[in-house]
């Protein structure tokens, strides 16, 4: 019988101390029935909680656990960016240490990997926050799946598997939560087969979110612009032939 993939699992994490010991836990457990070899991989993003405290004990009795703490927050898409560098495994997830997405669900994204399959993208069955946010969180999935074209049924929703060729084969460089934006282009521009699975979407218990607030998003405006120029136009203007190619990964 052919070997499993091996598997990394990684969980952003910024001020998730009343959440993150449950996903480390839960993760840890679907994972021993999936692979017979991972790892979970847990970035603190300079939290002011005790969220470095709870990492520092669960990393002490789980061994397959690797915590980094940052001394400055890199964002999120910093933050993501740090643990897709340091990720060993054949095939890498990861979703945020907010318990919004339930960890036990990467079951289902794993189901579907076939061997045609690049990456397995999550879409929520029903969103659970406040009515300000599914507004503004569901003018922005239709104007960024308009903007850079994308086909996804879900642009905003973090919860993804790809084999690590995939991650591989392009620059990441957003710090922001654009950083899925930039991702999911970047994906289908390389002509990778994406399949989109139902799961669950959950009330934020602890918390508040660092994404969807209206200064927030008036910034986010601004980076999504520079990067529709660098992925969108400037790519497009490279491929024609009239241009200046797009200015290399830092």
């Amino acid at each position: 019988m052919a070997a499993r993939p091996s598997i990394t699992a990684f969980f952003p994490c910024y001020n998730d101390a009343g959440t993150i010991a449950s996903i480390v836990v839960t993760a840890d457990r679907t994972l021993r029935e999936l692979a017979d070899d991972y790892e979970i991989i847990v970035a603190n993003d300079a939290s002011t909680d005790n969220s470095a405290t709870i990492l520092d004990e669960l990393s002490a009795r789980y061994p397959r656990l690797r915590v980094i703490h940052h001394a400055t927050n890199h964002g999120y898409g910093g933050n993501l960016r740090s643990m897709f560098a340091i990720a060993t495994k054949d095939l890498i997830f990861y979703t945020d240490g907010d318990a919004q997405y339930d960890p036990a669900e990467l079951s289902k994204l794993y189901a579907r990997l076939g061997p045609d399959v690049d990456v397995v993208q999550g879409w929520k069955i029903e969103r659970h926050d406040p009515l300000h946010r599914k507004i503004i969180g569901r003018l922005y999935h239709h104007f960024v799946r308009w903007w850079f074209g994308l086909h996804l049924r879900d642009v905003d929703c973090d919860f993804r598997l790809f084999r690590r060729h995939v991650l591989e084969s392009f620059p990441l460089e957003s710090d922001s939560g654009c950083i899925t934006v930039e991702m999911m282009t970047r994906v289908e521009q390389g002509g990778f087969h994406v399949i989109e699975v139902p799961v669950h979407h959950y009330f934020r218990a602890y918390g508040q979110s660092q994404f969807f607030n209206f200064g927030r998003v008036a910034r986010t405006l601004q980076e999504l612009t520079s990067l529709w120029i660098e992925l969108k136009l400037l790519r497009s203007r490279d491929v024609s032939g009239s241009a200046t190619p797009p200015r290399a990964a830092a």
